[in-house]
């Protein structure tokens, strides 16, 4: 698949990028993207939640009533579920969430979001830059000109840049990430995803093993 590769500026370079199509041409497997979202929104989940049960609450044990005569159902504790300030019946418990997929599937998620976006002519290639100084107005005037500020977006770098990912950061809608930190969520999450030229090698040898 050939795609044009473009400057920030939103003009073409005259060259053109050739995207691999056992990368990005493959039929998508919709399970394995399932599988694949699922287990990174599992991974972000804290798991700390706690409700005291009846055992943890503090409170007298005494009988609180007589067995019978009253006309009321019997009871026993204050501490009880039933009465306001007791605890609560089979409240949440802290626990872990996440859970592990094996690594060919996971390859076969990321492949199958990046061939869905290469279907919806959602992926832009786009040459390197970078930034002398991190200032946001100038990620803003590179968005401005590829047309995406208005959009969810995604850079994906070959490699880490400081000034880039921070000019980037004060923006909500644009993340910046390097090609070993493509995952299925963050590809499926964006509107457009914006491949720097150098990214694509990476990109490729790491889907392709």
């Amino acid at each position: 698949m050939k795609v044009a590769v473009i400057d920030i500026n939103g003009k073409e370079t005259g060259r053109k990028a050739d995207l691999s199509d056992a990368v990005f041409g493959i039929e998508p497997n919709n399970h394995a993207v399932y599988l694949d979202v699922k287990q990174y929104l599992a991974n972000q989940r804290q798991g700390t939640h706690k409700a005291k049960e009846r055992a943890e609450i503090a409170g007298s044990t005494r009988k609180i009533k007589k067995q019978k005569g009253t006309g009321t159902a019997r009871a026993g504790s204050i501490k009880s579920p039933v009465f306001k300030g007791g605890g609560r019946i089979f409240g949440p418990r802290p626990r872990n969430y996440s859970f592990k997929l094996n690594k060919n599937l996971k390859r076969l998620a990321r492949k199958s979001a990046l061939s869905i976006k290469a279907n919806d002519k959602a992926i832009t290639v786009v040459e390197d830059f970078s930034f002398d100084t991190p200032k946001t107005k100038n990620f803003t005037a590179v968005l401005k000109s590829l047309g995406l500020e208005n959009k969810k977006s995604l850079f994906v770098l070959a490699e880490s840049n400081k000034n880039v990912y921070l000019s980037s950061r004060n923006l909500k809608g644009s993340e910046v990430i390097t090609a070993s930190e493509l995952s299925t969520y963050k590809i499926l999450n964006a509107s457009n995803v914006v491949l720097l030229e150098g990214s694509l090698k990476g990109i490729e040898t790491n889907l392709s093993k």
